[in-house]
């Protein structure tokens, strides 16, 4: 994280201190503010959410208490650390009382304030990770961590919940991004193999001998190169869960020796004599149309049953418009949190801009729009100006520098459409007031239907 994202003002009358704490936290790498009195550090206060701030104790008219006082009615989280001459017992006493997060006396060790800010920061991390945490936990639309509120993608939820706990071999097909490693981990942790291992293997990633020894491992000397015995993904598996992504990409050799473990549950390392025996739920997960590549000879027909045993769709972004509102404000606050930076608010115009795109790739590349976004907007609001890499399209491009106006309407009727004109679904989907909607269709004179 870098510590230039975290502000801290540093509020002393004397010119010298202030000017001294400043620049040794600058030269720790954090953006410093100063002030000279207790009324222009309450006011930078009240415009900034400074991560600690540092208040004199004596200054003439606000002293640091009154200041500290005022800040807490305007930030009543904020960290204050005050900063004395005068160190008392009672001083202390009175500061702590009041909310003081720390009492630091004069003259100050540039060692000692380092410490002490590093400290508070790594506090508000932790405090910015719990809630977010808390706040996944308690939502009645996260399940294992998956954002929705889309009816299809209950859907997938509660066949997920059905399916957790059996054996069975799970197939997950879905679009590049639509999130097919995150329902097989849900899978894995609700069923009962969750305190098992899971184990993760792109098949996309490797070569076919590399992948062959990934999987089923090997033995010293089994190729050149194989300097000691090595544990395959299935091996490391036992007991739990192996997660085999992009399943439609693995070589016809592969397909039958996987064939072979998912019928006998036994398998060879590559190069060993000695069979090997593992309890492993297999979950499978393609981009791809694999009945199709079993029409065109490209997939075995036998491991395709073996695998399609329970079968998960996926539906793309653009078929759970609902979604996006939802996602778009959850990945803004992870992202403000990770370049610790405060939660942006996204205008209506940009939400329009994001409901008009078709997402190729789906969840994954919202989150990667955010992110963009965020890192490059200049205030505390995302505008459509901060998207205007998206192209907007419903029934097809639309030029990438189509007016507000247009991104509205477009968005507007893309929604009725998608929900066949019922408009309590389409303000929900929108995020707005039926009243709202109803005004938007006359504004723009949009068919229901």
């Amino acid at each position: 994280m870098t510590k230039a994202k975290w502000q801290i003002l540093v509020v002393d009358d004397e010119l010298v201190m202030r000017e001294s704490m400043a620049a040794w936290l600058r030269e720790d790498g954090y953006a410093v503010d100063t002030a000279a009195s207790g009324r222009e550090g309450l006011e930078l206060a009240a415009k900034n959410d400074y991560a600690v701030t540092f208040l004199d104790l004596k200054m003439p008219g606000m002293d640091g208490i009154e200041t500290m006082q005022a800040i807490r009615k305007v930030r009543p989280e904020a960290p204050v650390i005050i900063i004395t001459a005068f160190a008392t017992v009672d001083t202390a006493i009175t500061a702590m009382k009041e909310g003081a997060l720390e009492y630091v006396v004069k003259p100050c060790n540039p060692n000692e304030i380092s410490l002490l800010v590093a400290r508070v920061i790594r506090l508000k991390n932790l405090e910015r990770e719990n809630r977010i945490l808390r706040e996944q936990l308690s939502d009645k639309r996260s399940f294992r961590g998956i954002i929705s509120k889309s009816p299809r993608m209950n859907e997938v939820f509660r066949l997920v919940q059905d399916v957790a706990s059996l054996r069975s071999t799970v197939l997950i097909q879905g679009e590049s991004g639509t999130g097919k490693d995150l329902i097989a981990r849900a899978i894995h942790l609700t069923g009962e193999r969750a305190e098992r291992p899971l184990v993760a293997v792109s098949c996309a990633a490797l070569a076919e001998t590399l992948l062959e020894s990934e999987l089923f491992g090997h033995e010293k000397g089994a190729f050149t190169g194989a300097t000691e015995r090595k544990r395959g993904k299935f091996e490391l598996a036992d007991g739990g869960t192996l997660f085999l992504d992009e399943i439609g990409d693995i070589s016809p050799k592969l397909q039958v020796d996987l064939l072979r473990v998912l019928q006998d549950r036994t398998f060879f390392r590559v190069g060993g004599a000695e069979q090997i025996s593992v309890d492993v739920r297999v979950i499978a997960a393609t981009n791809r149309d694999l009945q199709a590549a079993v029409r065109a000879g490209d997939f075995r027909d036998d491991l395709y049953y073996r695998l399609n045993v329970i079968n998960i769709r996926l539906p793309p972004l653009r078929e759970r418009l609902e979604d996006i509102p939802l996602l778009a404000r959850h990945f803004a606050e992870r992202v403000a949190a990770e370049i610790s930076r405060d939660v942006p608010g996204i205008t209506d115009e940009a939400m329009a801009r994001l409901l008009g795109h078709r997402w190729p790739g789906n969840v994954r590349e919202l989150e990667n729009a955010i992110e963009r976004a965020l890192v490059t907007c200049r205030s505390g609001m995302l505008t459509a100006d901060d998207f205007t890499f998206l192209e907007l399209d419903t029934s097809g491009p639309l030029p990438g520098s189509a007016s507000l106006t247009e991104l509205e309407r477009t968005a507007v009727e893309a929604t009725l459409r998608r929900t066949g004109g019922n408009i309590k679904d389409a303000a929900a989907i929108l995020g707005i007031d039926r009243s709202t909607l109803y005004d938007k269709i006359k504004k723009y004179g949009i068919e229901r239907g």
